[in-house]
């Protein structure tokens, strides 16, 4: 199966521990598909910076592709993290760095390249929003990670033409506000929603029914990346190919048979134990490096 995150890359720097870990949600989504062994390759904009050359030097160790990638003078996407109590709290960032200046621009060779893979993986945080009708033009699936942005209308509104699968970072909600929310993003034209809320669990509407996944709790270490594996793994579940070789499209699932019921609920299973592995890992998956400054 091949899959690729594109857009965001990071480097998350633990100012109490003057560490650098690669991250961001399109670059997680690419290593921890390829943790779970999935052929994952990423694509994004790299500064010129120590934070860039780390990143790159960690996906060619852990063999991602990322031929397709730019790279631009400047600072690369980072942000400044600590921990509380094993929580991760972002103290602030760069907002993308030189992704800022220079977003990706997908060219018609890049499609071509696009069109090899099962499923893209985006987010609200890559600039790519005036790319993703290219891609949904291409016929490859999308998955897009709203983070907390999901209470932005307009950005709800461009991004649920296209995006098969959606996600919700809900941490600070009841379910019964989740439920709600869900209900919400159907209503503005997302087909197939996933609420994560932290320790407790994760909350999935597929236009239909509402299904709920309790967390698999652990003394977490460092919770950065829960959410992303939580995604990666439901996602890989999801486009399995079935036994008559057509993949779990967000779009056109039978949501009826009980095969279909089944696969969602071990995809959210797949979802909750990842994730609570990825909380006993300092950074996003560790990798981590003194930075100078």
């Amino acid at each position: 199966m091949r899959v690729i995150g594109i857009g965001d890359n990071v480097c998350d720097k633990y100012e109490h521990l003057k560490t650098m870990f690669p991250g961001g949600q399109a670059l997680n989504f690419s290593v921890y598909a390829k943790m779970l062994g999935a052929d994952a390759s990423y694509m994004g904009v790299f500064g010129t910076d120590e934070a860039a050359d780390h990143v790159i030097n960690t996906l060619d160790e852990l063999g991602i592709e990322h031929g397709r990638c730019r790279r631009y003078e400047g600072e690369n996407g980072c942000a400044r993290v600590t921990l509380v109590d094993g929580d991760r709290v972002f103290l602030g960032s760069n907002k993308g760095g030189v992704t800022k200046e220079h977003p990706l621009e997908l060219t018609e060779e890049d499609l071509i390249y696009i069109k090899t893979f099962a499923l893209v993986h985006t987010s609200n945080n890559s600039y790519m929003d005036g790319q993703l009708e290219k891609i949904h033009g291409a016929g490859v699936p999308i998955s897009y990670d709203f983070s907390g942005q999901w209470v932005n209308g307009s950005l709800v509104s461009k991004v649920a033409p296209y995006a098969s699968y959606v996600f919700l970072s809900c941490g600070s909600v009841t379910e019964e506000e989740g439920r709600r929310i869900c209900l919400d993003m159907h209503e503005k034209g997302c087909r197939f929603i996933v609420a994560t809320m932290g320790s407790r669990g994760a909350l999935v509407y597929d236009g239909k029914e509402f299904y709920s996944q309790p967390p698999h709790l652990v003394e977490a270490v460092d919770t950065l990346g829960a959410g992303d594996s939580f995604a990666t793994a439901f996602l890989l579940s999801m486009i399995k190919e079935d036994g008559s070789g057509q993949k779990a499209d967000g779009d056109k699932p039978d949501r009826d048979g009980e095969p279909y019921k089944k696969k969602l609920k071990t995809a959210m299973e797949n979802g909750a134990a990842f994730a609570a592995g990825t909380c006993l890992v300092r950074g996003a998956f560790g990798h981590g490096k003194v930075f100078s400054r």
